[in-house]
């Protein structure tokens, strides 16, 4: 048999092999380093035996299956380690995670600190122990016995759902058996690095109608260096925490009143409204329009959009003179109907429509975090209609703008295409079209992307932009959707050439995504410093006693007439607190005034990026500032006070 491996090279073997064996003949440290395979596409673990020509690339953690492998079997062990000590629990779900992986548990009490800290104990004996991992299989009805002597409801009903032919794959550790997929490590011996991190509940199966389970959240790394720089990472984004400084900040609040509505006070207020400013700016010189669609519409309208069959579990719905309406989740159908409200030619395309349109969406509440996920936000809709031969420049154009943007804040990104999915509308031609169309368009900028095969929207094939912020967390932002859909089913048209209708091609984006959550996102990354531009406190001034509260309103009518956000602090406080203050609100400027200030017509300046920067003219600091707000510039810190 031939084995030809990712790099294009090949190996023959007279008979047949695992996995493990063809690593160990390529080099031990690879063997040492592998947790799993794909052969022929199919990712499996590394006990398969091959014994025809294949296809093989090993996976070690430094790839995403072989991390997914590695952390897979650290719930296994996080598993086994509560039913060593807890027998009583039942086992619900165990997967790996992005950066790490959970285990969902049926008990009647939440796990508490100190029954961490003895399952982690545990944990620790049994990799110690050194467990082999085996995995077999029973056929459909001998599974359902087995884990239902053994007590495992959860497990009974997973494996009900699955076809009445299927070979039910489990795999055992020592006495600890569970149903799993795979795949797995070879043994407990290579999970070394290990982190529980938290409890929180979770729904069976993500219902909120099912029972409330404990899901203990953890973390796995092949290397106790790699282990440790995620916690500290991890550290440091619980003190960005955008809910812990949103509140601190005085920016929003998130109120029992209104549960994933989220409440902006008066300084997020003018964080939003710049950010929006902004985008109103940018859009208008990139040959948009705005427009404004009603937040509640007609079922009618969402039966042809195909929302109604595909979305509705997710919407809010009411009746208003004995006839259904919902609350929109998305803008497109609104844009669409403005569209028709005129004939269109073919000159007057593309027709870009922008659109802040509040969107409402139920979210399950156990899944409601901050700004990042909630039930009602402000989304930067535009959608394009287009001739079928202006498809690649328009996307490109999105494509040049949302950078444009990401830019601004100083965001590197990464791009993903994202193919048709299961439950989707339309023929395999406008599939095939829309996909192709997006990947010429990336591949003619020269972008690089990965394509991630079946999670395109229901509608069409869509490029998303993932963030990258200064802790190398990421977050999913901007798409860019190309729709052949929903022309069709809103029949909207325009007059071509040749005098008859066609039907344009539609393009759904977003830039900012949410706003909502954009801004939770920049809250984090900047750890609530934000840029001068974006700030909503620019300059706070700071006399040093009640006598210099006339020079000091004198000073803030100078900034506000030159539009600058100022605020000032007559309290009867000593200047030194005053300063202490004003920098945990992290104030871009602070403009400190006293005798010598007024008698020369200066301020004492101190940046929160340079400390003291010494006395300056306010018109010359008015003109310094003013310019850093119109670059929009970002200024690295360089020093940190004490």
């Amino acid at each position: 048999m031939i084995v030809q491996l990712k790099d294009g090279s090949k190996i023959e073997f007279d008979n047949k092999k695992s996995v493990l064996d063809i690593a160990n003949g390529i080099s031990e440290g690879l063997a040492r380093m592998a947790c799993c395979a794909l052969v022929n596409g199919e990712v499996v673990d590394l006990r398969k035996e091959i014994d025809e020509d294949v296809e093989l690339s090993i996976f070690t953690f430094n790839d995403e299956e072989g991390k997914k492998a590695f952390r897979h079997t650290a719930s296994h062990v996080l598993a086994q380690a509560v039913k060593r000590l807890y027998p009583n629990t039942k086992l619900a779900i165990g997967p790996a995670i992005d950066n790490g992986f959970y285990y969902d548990f049926d008990r009647e009490e939440a796990f508490t600190e100190e029954e961490l800290n003895a399952i982690e104990k545990e944990m620790k004996k049994i990799v110690k122990e050194g467990l082999e991992i085996e995995r077999f299989e029973l056929p459909r009805k001998e599974a359902i016995t087995l884990m239902s002597e053994m007590g495992e409801d959860y497990k009974v009903e997973l494996i009900k759902d699955l076809p009445e032919d299927s070979k039910i794959s489990f795999y055992k550790q020592g006495e600890f058996l569970d149903l799993c997929a795979g795949p797995h490590l070879m043994n407990t011996k290579a999970v070394k690095a290990f982190k529980l991190l938290s409890v929180a509940g979770a729904y069976w199966r993500g219902n909120e109608n099912n029972k409330m389970l404990s899901r203990i959240y953890a973390t796995a790394f092949a290397k106790k260096a790699d282990q440790e720089a995620y916690l500290q990472m991890l550290e440091e984004a619980k003190k960005r925490d955008h809910r812990k400084l949103g509140k601190e900040l005085e920016l929003f609040a998130l109120l029992d009143e209104g549960p994933g509505f989220p409440f902006f006070l008066p300084k997020g207020s003018i964080l939003k409204n710049t950010l929006v400013d902004y985008w109103r700016d940018v859009h208008r010189k990139a040959g948009y329009m705005e427009i404004s669609t009603p937040i509640i519409l007609n079922k009618e309208l969402w039966l042809r959009s195909g929302h109604w069959a595909h979305y509705k579990d997710n919407m809010y719905t009411t009746i208003i003179d004995e006839a259904d309406f919902a609350v929109k989740p998305m803008n497109c159908p609104g844009s669409l109907l403005v569209y028709k409200t005129k004939q269109h030619s073919y000159r007057d395309l593309p027709i870009r429509m922008g659109e802040l349109g509040l969107v409402h969406r139920h979210e399950m509440s156990g899944a409601l975090h901050g700004l990042m996920r909630v039930r009602n936000f402000t989304q930067d809709d535009a959608h394009i209609y287009m001739l079928p031969e202006q498809i690649k420049d328009e996307i490109k154009g999105v494509i040049e703008l949302i950078d444009q943007i990401y830019s601004v804040f100083g965001y590197k990104y990464k791009m993903e295409l994202s193919t048709r999915p299961e439950n989707s509308m339309g023929s395999d031609e406008d599939w095939d079209k829309a996909t192709t169309a997006l990947k010429e368009a990336l591949d003619e900028k020269g972008l690089s992307y990965v394509v991630n095969e079946g999670d395109g929207a229901f509608y069409g094939p869509k490029i998303d932009f993932h963030l990258e912020d200064c802790l190398g967390r990421t977050w999913q932002c901007g798409t860019i959707q190309l729709d052949f859909q929903m022309p069709e089913r809103f029949e909207i048209d325009y007059v071509g050439k040749d005098g008859e209708k066609h039907r344009p091609v539609m393009i759904h984006r977003v830039a900012f995504g949410s706003i909502e959550r954009f801004i939770g996102i920049l809250i984090e990354h900047f750890a609530g410093a934000f840029p001068t531009w974006i700030s909503p406190v620019q300059v706070k001034i700071l006399p040093i006693s009640e006598k210099y509260h006339d020079y000091a309103h004198k000073v803030r009518e100078k900034l506000n007439d030159a539009n600058i956000r100022v605020e000032l602090d007559e309290r009867a406080e000593k200047i030194g607190y005053k300063i202490r203050e004003a920098r945990m609100e992290r104030v871009p400027y602070l403009l400190v005034v006293g005798q010598s200030e007024e008698e020369q017509g200066t301020v004492s300046v101190r940046s929160r990026a340079k400390g003291d920067e010494g006395v300056s003219s306010i018109d010359d600091f008015v003109i310094k500032i003013k310019d850093e707000i119109n670059k929009k510039l970002i200024i690295e810190r360089e020093v940190e006070e004490n």
